[in-house]
């Protein structure tokens, strides 16, 4: 693993924790009588399924980096390979936690976008990092 991958692994080790902290606060809201949470199911579900992504996003960033530095990429599109999840992990649960800053919002707003920005910035990480893995082992012939 490069130093490169070394470094965002490590990175993302220490940030994985706050993943666990909003699983927590979501579990307090759900125990607390006046949070106003269990009142809005849209706003349960974008919140739920915010944190989801966040933790899934992030464990699949650091599966990508046990992989990036094998694949026959450019130093560019491996440092794009690199950050797409992370930035997937970002941009989708923001999409969702932002977009019902109201507890009584009824429909989510503009930033829902963020979602698809978030999953086009994924998808084309994936499909570069499994472009370059089919290219490295072309390269090397049979095993």
């Amino acid at each position: 693993m490069t130093k490169e991958s070394r470094a965002l692994a490590g990175t993302l080790l220490i940030i994985l924790p706050t993943v666990m902290l909003g699983g927590a606060t979501l579990l307090s809201l759900l125990l607390t009588d006046g949070s106003g949470y269990m009142l809005n199911p849209l706003r349960q579900n974008l919140w739920r399924a915010g944190h989801a992504h966040a933790g899934v996003y992030l464990v699949l960033a650091l599966v990508i980096l046990r992989y990036v530095d094998e694949a026959e990429l450019s130093a560019g599109a491996k440092r794009f390979v690199r950050l797409a999840a992370p930035m997937a992990a970002i941009f989708v649960p923001a999409a969702f936690f932002l977009s019902l800053p109201k507890a009584t919002s009824t429909q989510p707003n503009a930033l829902i976008y963020l979602a698809y920005v978030g999953a086009v910035i994924l998808a084309a990480g994936v499909v570069t990092l499994g472009v370059g893995l089919i290219r490295a082992a072309r390269r090397s012939g049979p095993a």
